[in-house]
């Protein structure tokens, strides 16, 4: 039994009911093949696989919290900090009625070799709450969060932790977490969280940048097939910041929006998404409603009921946006038949395994989204970087320093292929890419 398989069937035991996690898992080992054969002896003397795939540190906490009505209620918070090899755990919080520690492990996975790629002193960490913020008042999330910052506290900070937001976990709530953690500590440490206000340490471009770096690593896939994003069609999902980065950036570079999605359905506009329409997102991600409907009634545009787009509607590139899974195996034989060329993901782990394998073998370009919005991190590190300095750069620092963060990452990619003598597999790429800077930190640091 080779290496790679043995550390998996070892955390298949280790890690029972968390499918999520293997899954990713299984992703991200079975495409280093190349690296690790080259490197066997070392890497199995030194556990660097059983090493990897085992968190530092998995951290669960009860939040209680009182209601508008005087009723209280307990949530659970998780923590989650996976590898430090490179620098401090990164990553964001996730407010949503769903999350538990198998989505936590995933994301906190996916994230150390995302902050790998950035180029940027960043490890991997993940956390968050199984509390969904919709519907709540502002003075309940502010509750919730305090209550989630009384635990969280002992456990990051600016040379330690970073936590950031993600979804549920917005400038509102980020704000209440920070206000918190401030009161506690008696210590104005704003490199602690990112994605803050401008007015306390935030920076210009993070709310887009997940979505501008989607676009703009897109651009560099593009460019490398000769090809660019002007004229081009998109599907994408979600309508929260992700999308609506993406699709600002999208219309600014030529290419017209399609479509867009929600927990209800998705929109299909033949005009494009693009002008007050990319405005009206922002309107709806604030009206705490969560219906992608409200666009259609707004624009006049079809809405079809309880669907995703993915195999319903032909487009030259499409971008999930929105959650893991959200593209299974039947999706990927529906955007086959459709003749989509291009799967650009930008939620994290939003396509199956199987399903990434299928449209792989018939001739589908999938980035990944450990690359692709990695803009998101590197845009929060850049903040971190500003509030260690004690300085604000401009609007336009910022957008060509993550442009050129994403531009470097396909050309790590493009380096780990040709070492290894591969074809342009974005997936297999970014995981050789990712894994090398990891692997060598730990190398280089002995057991611990």
């Amino acid at each position: 039994m080779s290496y790679i398989q043995e550390v998996i069937e070892q955390t298949e035991q280790k890690n029972p009911g968390q499918p999520q996690f293997m899954q990713t898992v299984k992703e991200v080992l079975t495409s280093l093949a190349p690296a690790v054969e080259q490197n066997e002896a070392k890497l199995r003397k030194n556990v660097i696989l059983e090493r990897m795939v085992e968190p530092d540190r998995q951290i669960i906490f009860r939040v209680p919290w009182m209601d508008d009505k005087g009723v209280y209620h307990v949530n659970r918070g998780f923590r989650i900090q996976f590898n430090n090899a490179i620098g401090p755990y990164k990553g964001g919080l996730r407010f949503q009625k769903d999350v538990n520690l198998d989505t936590m492990k995933f994301l906190a996975f996916e994230q150390t070799f995302k902050n790998s790629l950035t180029s940027l002193p960043m490890g991997g960490g993940k956390g968050g709450s199984d509390f969904d913020p919709v519907g709540k008042s502002d003075d309940e999330v502010m509750r919730f969060c305090q209550s989630f910052m009384t635990e969280l506290y002992r456990h990051i900070g600016k040379d330690m932790d970073v936590p950031a937001g993600d979804m549920g976990v917005g400038g509102r709530e980020i704000g209440y977490l920070f206000g918190w953690y401030k009161k506690i500590v008696g210590d104005y440490s704003n490199g602690v969280l990112t994605g803050k206000g401008l007015s306390y340490g935030g920076s210009l471009i993070r709310p887009e940048a997940t979505g501008f770096g989607a676009t703009y690593f897109l651009e560099e896939v593009l460019k490398h097939e000769g090809e660019n994003i002007k004229g081009k069609t998109f599907a994408l999902s979600g309508f929260g910041n992700v999308a609506w980065g993406a699709a600002k950036k999208i219309s600014e570079l030529g290419g017209k929006v399609l479509t867009l999605s929600g927990p209800d359905g998705y929109i299909y506009d033949p005009d494009g998404v693009s002008g007050e329409k990319v405005d009206y997102m922002l309107e709806m991600r604030a009206s705490n409603r969560n219906k992608v409907k409200d666009y259609a009634d707004k624009f006049g545009v079809q809405f079809v009921e309880g669907k995703k787009p993915w195999g319903n509607v032909k487009a030259d590139i499409y971008m999930p946006c929105a959650r893991q899974n959200e593209i299974l195996l039947e999706d990927a034989e529906a955007m086959v038949k459709l003749g989509v060329p291009v799967l650009n993901e930008v939620s994290n782990m939003p396509t199956t395994n199987e399903a990434i394998a299928f449209l792989q073998s018939h001739g589908v370009l999938v980035a990944p989204s450990k690359a692709v919005n990695a803009g998101g991190v590197a845009t929060s590190g850049l903040e971190m970087s500003q509030n260690s300095e004690r300085l604000s750069w401009s609007a336009a620092e910022v957008d060509e320093k993550l442009k050129g963060i994403m531009a470097g990452i396909h050309n790590q990619i493009c380096d780990a292929l040709h070492t290894y003598g591969m074809d342009y597999n974005l997936v297999a790429g970014a995981n050789l890419a990712g894994f090398k800077k990891v692997a060598d930190a730990m190398l280089a640091q002995g057991l611990y």
